[in-house]
């Protein structure tokens, strides 16, 4: 398994789920919606101060973008798509525009704002996020909000960038993601850097244009367009990192703010590469003593033999794959594809009984289980065909972001180093951001404290035994930002809003509904 470097951020691949927020895909929160003719919008002017207009641009030259009207369409259901114009480059608004793709799924009763809405990624769908606006909120909100979402410049249907075809795709995140010695390094490095170089053929000037910086001011133009003075707002996963960057760059323009299972954005690529790798290790711990206790788990009677029993089992698919027969592409599952399966189910406690099938499956030489969870995991159909293009996009964001070390030895010594207290998930996600080493575009992030001062409340949400995006990067940002407001849920998967827990979903909806400030640490 080749890096891929949350999703969901270290973004290794295997964080690579992890910063979308894959209860999108694992706990039925996603929805299938089509842009169907979002058009080019239209102009329509306004002015006023920069926290009582909506429209005030940042810059007069952005003044054709904060200005347009959108041009909302029928799509899918009930709902209603449109076409948001934003430059390629916010520095240079002359030079090139494309089209974001914007869904909107209509507030059910009346309508007290726009509740923009975004699963994580980098590269999960916001409309489709939105499509599925009775999964993501409550039907209290939904009957006040709009909740509209958007597909983030370079995913899906918003310019999308694309380097590899599904094939090549298949190869590269079927690699093995942990290299034991100077010739699978070698190898690892060579393929990190293939594809950045088809990337780099492939996307053109949008290569260099697609940071979260850039992507949430498209946020503020979308902010804008919808007539809304502020932005209310709710992120999971990656969608947290962007809601924490919109806030650093328009603290004036902050209205309710959710973040939930968070990115904190201070974080070094070794802290987070690190970080994920005690947090799934954390949640494969308690994934095994579930399965240990709930008798004949095929792992064995102990927990510590059934951790061990993981670690054994990703050794001898890497040295020898076994059989997968219900995919068309795909005839061995690999450790890439072992792992991404493993880590696919500890998203949501709800899949644990299926990765306890899978592995009796695997143990006795049948790797369809774990594929079809890997194939959820990376939107791909067992036909060999990916419905997105997060798998790609990711790294093209992420590297962005923050700039990688192209020297192998630093490596070598996180998968030392991350071992001794993650010793499952150490070895493969050491190597998570090894990818942008050897990215072809120069980063134009950094790590970066962010207080958001002058914003009103920001409500962020932890999780204790979450895979993805552990707890104490949400009790970093909650004691960061100037106005955070930390609430924890005791709890297994990834994010904790509407997962069936009644004391984080009221104060949740309390806060979008009628600003009631939960104080400053609410545990659930």
């Amino acid at each position: 398994m080749t890096s891929t470097t949350t999703r969901t951020a270290s973004y290794g691949r295997v964080a690579a789920i992890g910063m979308i927020g894959l209860a999108t895909v694992l706990a039925g929160c996603t929805g299938d919606a089509e842009v169907k003719g979002a058009p080019s919008s239209s102009s329509a002017g306004a002015t006023g101060g920069p926290s009582a207009a909506p429209n005030t641009p940042p810059s007069p030259a952005l003044a054709q973008f904060y200005n347009q009207k959108l041009n909302w369409q029928d799509c899918e259901g009930d709902n209603k798509c449109a076409g948001l114009k934003v430059p390629i480059d916010y520095t240079k608004p002359a030079g090139g525009s494309i089209e974001v793709a914007v869904l909107k799924s209509a507030a059910t009763g009346d309508k007290k704002g726009s509740l923009v809405v975004n699963p994580g990624g980098p590269g999960g769908s916001g409309v489709d996020y939105a499509a599925a606006a009775d999964f993501v909120v409550s039907s209290k909100v939904h009957k006040s909000y709009d909740v509209v979402g958007f597909d983030p410049r370079g995913v899906q249907r918003s310019a999308p960038i694309t380097c590899l075809d599904d094939k090549q795709l298949d190869t590269f995140l079927g690699s093995d993601p942990s290299p034991d010695d100077k010739a699978e390094e070698g190898s690892f490095m060579k393929s990190t850097k293939g594809f950045g170089d088809a990337c780099k053929t492939k996307a053109g000037p949008l290569l260099s244009h697609v940071s979260t910086s850039d992507a949430v001011k498209d946020m503020d133009v979308l902010r804008a367009a919808l007539g809304e003075p502020k932005l209310d707002y709710l992120g999971k996963s990656y969608g947290t990192f962007l809601g924490s960057t919109y806030a650093d760059q328009f603290p004036s323009r902050v209205g309710k703010f959710v973040l939930d299972g968070v990115v904190s954005p201070d974080l070094t690529n070794t802290e987070m590469n690190k970080g994920q790798a005690e947090g799934f290790e954390r949640a494969t711990k308690s994934y095994v003593k579930d399965c240990v206790a709930g008798g004949g788990c095929p792992l064995g009677s102990t927990q510590q033999a059934g951790e061990q029993k993981i670690r054994d089992f990703l050794k001898q698919v890497d040295a020898k794959p076994i059989p997968v027969t219900d995919d068309e592409q795909v005839k061995q599952l690999t450790e890439g594809w072992a792992s991404m399966g493993i880590a696919a189910a500890m998203y949501d406690q709800g899949s644990w009984g299926t990765l306890t099938q899978a592995f009796k499956s695997a143990f006795g030489g049948d790797g369809n289980g774990l594929m079809k969870l890997a194939n959820s995991y990376a939107e791909r159909g067992s036909g060999g065909s990916y419905s997105g293009n997060i798998m790609q996009v990711i790294n093209a964001v992420n590297c962005l972001d923050r700039q990688g070390n192209s020297d192998p030895a630093s490596y070598e010594k996180d998968q030392a180093d991350f071992s001794k207290t993650a010793p499952t998930w150490g070895p493969m996600l050491a190597w998570g951001t090894a990818i942008c080493g050897t990215w072809p575009v120069k980063a134009t992030g950094a790590p970066k404290k962010i207080t958001a001062a002058g914003s009103g409340p920001i409500l962020v949400i932890g999780t204790t035994r979450d895979p993805a995006t552990p707890y104490e990067w949400s009790q970093r940002l909650a004691a960061m930002l100037q106005n955070g407001r930390l609430i924890s849920y005791d709890g297994d998967g990834h994010t904790a809003y509407r997962r069936s827990n009644s004391c984080v979903d009221n104060a949740v909806d309390a806060y979008l509904l009628d600003g009631k400030d939960p104080g400053k640490s609410l545990k659930c």
